[in-house]
């Protein structure tokens, strides 16, 4: 390895200092290991945040007001100074080998500007019951235990060159909640960009006991569909509404019908979905 920084891991994070101690508890010796810089990025200026991240000798950066993931995204890059700008979100814990497969990866394949890796479902505390037929609640990703090339990543657990943001531009701001680093990625693949799943690049992507809980998982789905729908409108993929209804229906019967507790979790983000598409429609 270079004695130089190699890589810059970038941590956007909002008000969530707990979930971000434990993010850079399994981060910093990997980044230590290899040279690698550290920058959390508080969304908005926020004294717990500042004190976890200086306890753990990371850099922070705090915007002067909240303003969205991608603001943060962007300040790091404007920080950073590594060949390879990682980004993962505050509530992940990496794995054994993350940040070496993400290196290797990139040594590997110098025409590739854009990797990412496998993202674990963890509910401690075990979470609400379900019937093994619903996806777990939070973001996932598993396409196998091979490195290939994919169409896409989540920015959970996304390593990029700085070429590949010099030549398709900064994440766009306006996006807040889903499609904040999807819209980003089809411009890079418009582009020409490839992108490369790295399988031995691993975070467990984490929800505390409390935040585990049917209601606190529903609040959180219900928010995430209501984006979710903004982005889908924005992008003109947006179902018409009697298929949400559909949806939102089919949810409840499979809740009442399985007695699974993640059904409703489901159910929930189907509503935001149909709440946002009802708000649409208002003069």
């Amino acid at each position: 390895m270079p004695e130089t920084v190699t890589a810059s891991v970038a941590i956007p994070t909002r008000r969530r200092p707990a979930y971000l101690d434990v993010a850079l508890r399994s981060i910093m010796p990997q980044a230590a290991g290899v040279g690698a810089e550290v920058i959390v990025v508080s969304d908005g200026p926020e004294k717990a945040t500042a004190e976890v991240a200086r306890r753990h000798d990371a850099a922070i950066v705090s915007l002067p007001a909240p303003a969205g993931l991608n603001a943060a995204r962007n300040a790091a890059v404007a920080h950073a100074s590594g060949d390879l700008i990682v980004f993962v979100d505050d509530d992940v814990e990496v794995l054994a080998g993350w940040l070496h497969a993400l290196l290797d990866g990139a040594a590997a394949n110098p025409g590739t500007d854009v990797f990412g890796g496998p993202i674990q479902a963890r509910l401690e505390g075990g979470g609400p019951r379900g019937c093994g037929r619903e996806k777990p609640p939070i973001t996932t990703l598993d396409l196998g235990g091979d490195d290939h090339d994919v169409s896409r990543v989540w920015g959970s657990n996304m390593a990029v060159r700085p070429r590949a943001l010099r030549l398709v531009g900064p994440f766009d701001e306006s996006i807040i909640g889903t499609g904040d680093e999807e819209e980003w990625l089809q411009r890079y693949r418009a582009a020409g960009g490839r992108i490369r799943y790295l399988a031995g690049a691993a975070v467990a992507h984490r929800r505390s006991p409390r935040d585990a809980r049917i209601v606190n998982l529903s609040k959180a789905a219900y928010v995430r569909g209501r984006s979710a729908r903004r982005y889908d409108a924005r992008s003109g993929t947006a179902p018409p509404i009697r298929r949400e209804l559909r949806t939102l229906a089919g949810c409840g019967w499979h809740t009442l019908r399985r007695r699974c507790g993640l059904g409703i979790v489901a159910a929930a983000l189907s509503a935001g979905r149909l709440r946002e598409a009802l708000a649409d429609r208002r003069p």
